[in-house]
C-alpha cells in the first residue's frame, strides 16, 4: 500500500507541474486545446470552402488594430449556401486574438464590378450572419455611371434598411478606402502593398493547426500513459518486476519518439513561416502571420514543458521500477542464501561424531575442512548481499524498513554459523589430541609386547643373558613416561566435552591394556632378576601367559591405519616386526622346550598384527572409495561442473564408475563394521567372510564393467573435468588408479586370509578360515571367469541357460568325425586347431581366441563362438598314448571325437576330474530317479527283514533267499528290497536321461562316469580276479544252474549282454539268444571287448563301472562292438 500511495503521489505532482509550465497566453488556452468539449472548426474541414475565397483575412489591420476581413468581387456571391458562409465567417472570426477580436472587425466589400442589387443583398447577409463584432463596414461601390447613380440615390433611400450597430460606408473609389485604411494593410487588388497569397495561407493554417492537433494528442497520450504508470501495482517477484519495468521503459520510448515527432513538425511549420523574411530582409511581416508564428512557438513551448514534466515524472517512476527490482532481487538472494545457511546449520548441528580413532578423527577434520570451504560460497555470498542492502539503504531507499532486518539476520546466521564451525573445529581438535594420545599408548603397549615375543629365552638362560634382557626391559619402562596414559581422571576431566560412551570405554581399554602390558613387564622383570643374580643351575624364566593378552583390550579401530596408496609399503613395515618376531621365535623354539602357551601368546600377538592390517587396509579402502564418489561422481552432476564436461564424456557417468557406489555402501555399512566386532577374536574372521559371501559377488558386476570403464577413461582422460576434481582433492594419482582400487582389493583379502590360517591352525576359527579362503579364491575364479565370458561373440542362446561357468582355457584341438570325408579326417589328425573352451554344466563351447589391438582392457582377447558340446551326449578317455597333456572329448558314440591337448600335465588332470564330476552328478542323478521310480512300484509290496551288515553272512542269506523263492513270481522286487539290485526297467541304463521307446539309435552315447579311462587303460587294469564293469558283450566261461527266481540259467559259450552291477559280485545281463535277464556272478563271464580306445570305464574300489545312455535297445549302442 504504501508502494502504491507513494506512486499515485508522484502522478500528481506530475500533472499540477505540467498545468503549471503550461499556462501561457493566446488565442487558444492550453487547457482549450487540450480539453475543448466544443470542437472549433478547422481549416482541414472547410478546406474547399476556403478556397472559394469570397472572403479571407489577409492579416491586415485598421488604424485603432481591428482585423480586416476582405469580401473580394465574387459574382457567385448570392449562390454561396448559408451553412458554408456561416462556416467561413466562423472561421475566419476565430483566428485572429481574442484581444483584436475584441476591438472589432472592419469588413472591407469591394462591388466595385457589382450591381446594385447584389450589393444590397450582399451587405443584408453579411450584416445579418456576421457572427463577431463589427467596429466598420467599407463598401467600394460599383463603378459604372448608371450603376454608381443608381447606388446613391437608392443608398439614401433605403438607408433604414442598412441600419447596423456599426456605420456602413459607402465608398466610391479606392483612395476613399485609403483614408479608412492605411495602403500597407491593404492587398494589391484594393490598391494596396500587404503581401499576401491565399494558398500560402490556407497551407500554413491547416499546418498550424494540424500540430496544434498533434500537441493536443501527445498530451493526452503522456496523461493516459502517466496514469498507467501512477496505478501499476509493484509485482512481488523479480521476473514481473524486470517485465514490467521492461515494457514501461518500452512504452517510455514510444512516447519520447511521438514527442520528437511533434516537435520536427513544429520546427517545420516555423521554419516555413518564417521563410518570406529570410528570402527578402525588406518584406514586412502582417499581423496574422506573426500571430501564426507565435501561436507555433506557443505550442512548441507547452510540448518541451509538457516533455520535461513527464521527463522528471519518469525518472522517478522509473527509480521507483528499479528500486523495486532492486529489492526483489534483495529478497529472492535472502531466501535462497537464508535456506542454504539453515541447511548448512542444521548439518553442523547433527556432525556431533568426535570419531573413534585418530585417523578417523583426522579424517572428520578433513571433512569439516572441506564441509567449511563448500559453505564459504554461500556465507561469501551471505555477507555479500548483507552489504548490497546496506548499500540501498545508504541510497535512500522507499523499503528501508524491510531491507534492515533482513541484513541484521544474515549478519547473525554469518556469525552463527562461524561460531559452530570453530566450535566443532575445537572439539575435534581435542578429540585428536585424546585419540594421538591414546596411539601412542597403543603403540608403546604393542612395542612392548613385541620386545617380550623376541627375547630370546634360551640366551636368557644365562647371567649375562639376562642381565642384558633387563636392561632393555628398564630402557624400554623408561619411555613409558612420555607415551603412557598417567591418570585416569585426570584425562577424564581435561576431554569432558568429548568423552561420549564409546570414547570412554576405549579410553578404558586402553588404560587396562597399557596397565596389563606394564604387569606383563613386571612379571618379566622379575623373572630375569632371579636369572641374574648368580645360580647353581639354571633357571626357566616365564614368559608371558596368554591370560594378559586376553585380558588387555583391542586397538583402537583406527590404530594401525594407513592409506590404500601406499599400503604395500605400510604393509611391508606392519609385518616386519611381527615376521621377524616369528622367525626369531621359531630359532628360540629350537633351542629350548618352553611351553605351548608360549607359542599361542606368539601366535595370537601375530594374529592381532594380522587383524590391525586387514582393518587398517579396509578402512582406508572405504575412505579412498568415498572420496572418488564425493569427489568425482558426485561433481559430474553440479551444474557448476558441466562446463568442464567434454561431450563424450556427458551422461557417463554409470560407465565409469560401474556400481563402486553399491561396493562403498557394503563395505561402509556392513563388512567393516563386522570386521571391527572381530578385532577381540582375530581368529573367527573367516565367518565375516562366509557370511557375506553372496554380498562379495558385486565385484563381478564391477569387473565386467571395466573393460568399458576403461575405454571411456582412455578416450576423456585429458578432459579438463578430471584435472579439475583431482586438483581439489590434492591426489597425486589420476582417476584411474583409483578405479582399480575394487580390483587390487577383492585379490588382496586371500593373502590376508592365507596369513591369518597361517597363525590360527590350532584355533576355533580354523576351519572357517579355510572355508573363507576357499570361498573368496573362487570369487576371484568366477571374476576371472565371466572377464573371458562376457568376450564370447556369435553365440545364439543364453549362455546363462548352459549352468554355471566350470573352467575356462585355451588348448590345442584335433577332430576326428565318422562323418567326415577322409582327407579331412587325416589332414585333422595332423594339424591342430587353437580352441578357447568353456566348461558349463551343461554343455561345452568351443571358441576361437582372437587376440585384440589396443591397450589395458582393450587389449582384452575375445572369442568367437564355433560349435558346443551337449554334456548329455559326451564322453571322455582320459588318456592317449604317447602324450600325457592329451585327453579325448567324444560325442554321439565316438561319431564325433575332439582330441585335446592340455599346455600341461596338471591342467589336463584338472579338466578332466572336473568333467568326471559332471559326467557323475549326471550318473547319479539317473540313478536316483531310477531308483525312486523302482520304490514307487515296490511301495505295497511286503517288506524283507533286515540285511546283515556283514557280507559273507548277507551273501549266504541272499543265496537261500533265491532257493526259498524260485516259484515266487515277486520275488525279484522283493529282493530288490533286502540285498540284490533291483533289475534295471526295461530299455533303461545309467544314463541321466531316459527316452522313449521310439528314440533313434543316433541319440545313444557314453556319458555320465565318475573316472573315465581309455580302453587300453582298462584292459591293462582288469585283470584276472579284478572283474571291472566295462560296456560290451560277455561269454560265460563257466555253467550255473539256476539257483533262483532272479538269477539266469547260463551255460559255458552262451552270450550275454550286461545291463547293470549288482552287490556281492553279481551282474544283471541279457542272455542274447533267449532275451532272458537276470542276475549271474560276475566271474562266470569272460568280455568280449575289442581294442579300440574308446571304451568307457568308471573306476571305484577297486571295481569298474561302465556306464551307458539310457536307449530301447542298448546292444545296439554299446561301444565297443563283439569282436
Amino acid at each position: 500500500m504504501a508502494e502504491k500511495g507513494a506512486s499515485r503521489g508522484a502522478s500528481r505532482r506530475f500533472w499540477s507541474l505540467l498545468r503549471k509550465r503550461r499556462g501561457t497566453p493566446g488565442r487558444y488556452k492550453p487547457d482549450e486545446i487540450m480539453h475543448q468539449d466544443i470542437v472549433p472548426l478547422c481549416a482541414a474541414d472547410i478546406q474547399e470552402q476556403l478556397k472559394k475565397r469570397f472572403a479571407y483575412l489577409s492579416g491586415g489591420r485598421g488604424q485603432d488594430g481591428s482585423p480586416v476581413i476582405t469580401f473580394p468581387d465574387y459574382p457567385a456571391f448570392s449562390e454561396i449556401p448559408d451553412k458554408e458562409f456561416q462556416n467561413v465567417m466562423t472561421y475566419l472570426t476565430s483566428i485572429p486574438s481574442l484581444q483584436d477580436a475584441g476591438i472589432g472587425f472592419i469588413l472591407v466589400i469591394d462591388r466595385r464590378q457589382d450591381k446594385w442589387t447584389s450589393v444590397k443583398a450582399s451587405v443584408l447577409r453579411i450584416a445579418a450572419s456576421f457572427p463577431a463584432n463589427l467596429q466598420l463596414v467599407l463598401v467600394l461601390r460599383p463603378t459604372g455611371f448608371f450603376q454608381r447613380t443608381l447606388s446613391d440615390i437608392a443608398f439614401k433611400f433605403n438607408r433604414d434598411d442598412f441600419k447596423m450597430k456599426v456605420p456602413v460606408m459607402m465608398l466610391g473609389s479606392v483612395p476613399e478606402l485609403h483614408g479608412y485604411i492605411d495602403k500597407s494593410q491593404l492587398t494589391e487588388d484594393l490598391g494596396g502593398t500587404l503581401d499576401y497569397c491565399h494558398s500560402r495561407w490556407l497551407c500554413h493554417r491547416t499546418a498550424i493547426e494540424s500540430f496544434a492537433l498533434m500537441v493536443k494528442q501527445t498530451a493526452q497520450m503522456l496523461q493516459t500513459f502517466g496514469t498507467e504508470l501512477a496505478e501499476t501495482e509493484l509485482p512481488n517477484d523479480v521476473q514481473s518486476t524486470s517485465l514490467v519495468l521492461s515494457v514501461h521503459t518500452e512504452k517510455k520510448a514510444k512516447a519520447k519518439e511521438d514527442l520528437q515527432l511533434a516537435r520536427k513538425e513544429g520546427n517545420s511549420i516555423l521554419e516555413s513561416l518564417r521563410e518570406p523574411l529570410a528570402e527578402s530582409t525588406s518584406h514586412s511581416v502582417n499581423q496574422d502571420q506573426l500571430d501564426n508564428q507565435a501561436t507555433v512557438q506557443r505550442l512548441l513551448a507547452q510540448l518541451n514543458e509538457t516533455e520535461a514534466a513527464f521527463d522528471e515524472f519518469w525518472a522517478k517512476h522509473q527509480q521507483k521500477l528499479e528500486q523495486c527490482l532492486q529489492l526483489r532481487h534483495f529478497e529472492q538472494g535472502f531466501r535462497e542464501v537464508k535456506t542454504t545457511l539453515d541447511s548448512m546449520s542444521q548439518k553442523i548441528a547433527a556432525f556431533t561424531d568426535v570419531g573413534n580413532s585418530l585417523a578417523h578423527v583426522q579424517h572428520l577434520l578433513k571433512d569439516l575442512t572441506s564441509f567449511e570451504e563448500k559453505s564459504s560460497v554461500a556465507v561469501d555470498r551471505a555477507r555479500a548481499l548483507s552489504l548490497e542492502g546496506q548499500q540501498l539503504i545508504e541510497n535512500k531507499h522507499y523499503a528501508v524498513d524491510s531491507i534492515h532486518p533482513k541484513c541484521e539476520e544474515l549478519q547473525h546466521l554469518c556469525d552463527h554459523f562461524a561460531s559452530e564451525i570453530t566450535r566443532r573445529r575445537a572439539l575435534l581438535s581435542k578429540s585428536l589430541e585424546l585419540h594421538s594420545l591414546l596411539e601412542m599408548s597403543m603403540k608403546w603397549c604393542d612395542e612392548g609386547i613385541f620386545l617380550l615375543a623376541s627375547q630370546p629365552v634360551d640366551k636368557c638362560q644365562s647371567q649375562d643373558g639376562a642381565e642384558a634382557a633387563l636392561q632393555e626391559i628398564e630402557k624400554f619402562l623408561e619411555t613409558g613416561a612420555e607415551n603412557k596414559i598417567q591418570e585416569l581422571n585426570k584425562i577424564y576431566k581435561e576431554y569432558e566435552c568429548i568423552l561420549n560412551q564409546d570414547l570412554l570405554e576405549h579410553v578404558q581399554k586402553v588404560f587396562q591394556k597399557q596397565e596389563s602390558t606394564e604387569e606383563m613387564f613386571h612379571r618379566r622383570q622379575a623373572s630375569l632378576k632371579k636369572l641374574a643374580a648368580k645360580q647353581t643351575r639354571p633357571v626357566q624364566p616365564v614368559a608371558p601367559r596368554p591370560e594378559a593378552l586376553t585380558k588387555s583390550p583391542s586397538p583402537s579401530p583406527g590404530s594401525w591405519r594407513s592409506s590404500e596408496n601406499s599400503s604395500s609399503e605400510g604393509s611391508a613395515l606392519r609385518r616386519g616386526p611381527y615376521r621377524r618376531a616369528k622367525s626369531e621365535m621359531s630359532e628360540t623354539r629350537q633351542g629350548r622346550s618352553s611351553s605351548t602357551g608360549d607359542e599361542e601368546e606368539n601366535l595370537a600377538i601375530l594374529r592381532r598384527h594380522v587383524m590391525n592390517e586387514l582393518l587398517d587396509t579396509e578402512r582406508a579402502y572405504v575412505e579412498e572409495l568415498l572420496c572418488v564418489l564425493e569427489g568425482y561422481a558426485a561433481e559430474m552432476d553440479n551444474p557448476l561442473m558441466a562446463h568442464l564436461i567434454s561431450t563424450g564424456l556427458q551422461n557417463k557417468k554409470s560407465i565409469l564408475f560401474g556400481n563402486m557406489e553399491e561396493i562403498y555402501h557394503f563395505h561402509n555399512r556392513i563388512f567393516l563394521r563386522e570386521l571391527e566386532s572381530c578385532i577381540d577374536c582375530p581368529e573367527l574372521v573367516g565367518r565375516c567372510f562366509l557370511e557375506r559371501m553372496e554380498e562379495f559377488q558385486i565385484y563381478e558386476k564391477y569387473c565386467q564393467n571395466k573393460p568399458r570403464s576403461e575405454s571411456l577413461w582412455r578416450q576423456c582422460s585429458d578432459c579438463p573435468f578430471f584435472q579439475e576434481c583431482q586438483k581439489k582433492l590434492d591426489h597425486k594419482l589420476s582417476l584411474d588408479s583409483y578405479l582399480l582400487k575394487p580390483v587390487q582389493r577383492i585379490t588382496k583379502y586371500q593373502l590376508l586370509l592365507k596369513e591369518m590360517l597361517k597363525y590360527s591352525k590350532n584355533c576355533e576359527g580354523a576351519e572357517d578360515l579355510q572355508e573363507a579362503l576357499s570361498s573368496i579364491l573362487g570369487i576371484l575364479k568366477a571374476v576371472n571367469d565371466s572377464m573371458h565370458l562376457i568376450a564370447i561373440t556369435g553365440y545364439d542362446g543364453n549362455l546363462s541357460d548352459l549352468g554355471k561357468l566350470l573352467m575356462q582355457g585355451s588348448f590345442s584341438v584335433w577332430t576326428d568325425h565318422k562323418k567326415g570325408h577322409t582327407k579331412v579326417k587325416e589332414l585333422a589328425r595332423f594339424k591342430p586347431m587353437q580352441r578357447h573352451l568353456f566348461l558349463h554344466e551343461k554343455a561345452v563351447l568351443f571358441c576361437k581366441k582372437r587376440e585384440e589391438n589396443g591397450e589395458g582392457y582393450e587389449k582384452a582377447p575375445s572369442y568367437s563362438y564355433k560349435q558346443s558340446l551337449n554334456m548329455t551326449a559326451v564322453g571322455i578317455t582320459e588318456n592317449v598314448k604317447g602324450d600325457a597333456k592329451k585327453f579325448e572329448i567324444w560325442y554321439n558314440a565316438r561319431e564325433e571325437v575332439y582330441i585335446i591337448q592340455a599346455p600341461t600335465p596338471e591342467i589336463k588332470a584338472a579338466w578332466v576330474n572336473e568333467i568326471r564330476k559332471v559326467l557323475t552328478s549326471q550318473l547319479q542323478a539317473c540313478r536316483e530317479a531310477s531308483q525312486h521310480r523302482a520304490l514307487e512300484q515296490s511301495h505295497s509290496l511286503p517288506l524283507p527283514a533286515p540285511s546283515s551288515t556283514s557280507p559273507t553272512k548277507g551273501s549266504t542269506r541272499n543265496v537261500k533267499k533265491l532257493e526259498d523263492r524260485k516259484t515266487d513270481p515277486l520275488s525279484l522286487e522283493g529282493y530288490v528290497s533286502s540285498s540284490l539290485p533291483k533289475p534295471p526297467e526295461k530299455g533303461k541304463g545309467w544314463s541321466k536321461t531316459s527316452h522313449s521307446l521310439e528314440a533313434p539309435e543316433e541319440d545313444g552315447g557314453w556319458s555320465s562316469a565318475e573316472e573315465l579311462i581309455n580302453s587300453s587303460d582298462a584292459e591293462e587294469d582288469c585283470g584276472v580276479g579284478s572283474k571291472k564293469l566295462a560296456p560290451g558283450k560277455y561269454t560265460v566261461v563257466m555253467g550255473d544252474e539256476k539257483e533262483g527266481p532272479d538269477t539266469l540259467a547260463m551255460r559255458s559259450g552262451d552270450m550275454v549282454e550286461v545291463v547293470e552291477e549288482g552287490a556281492e559280485g553279481l551282474w544283471y545281463v541279457r542272455d542274447l539268444t533267449s532275451s532272458k535277464e537276470g542276475w549271474v556272478p560276475a566271474s562266470s563271464l569272460s568280455t568280449l571287448l575289442g581294442k579300440s580306445s574308446s571304451a568307457q570305464c568308471l573306476s571305484s574300489s577297486g571295481k569298474t563301472h561302465c556306464a551307458r545312455q539310457l536307449c530301447p535297445e542298448p546292444a545296439k549302442i554299446l561301444s565297443p562292438e563283439p569282436v
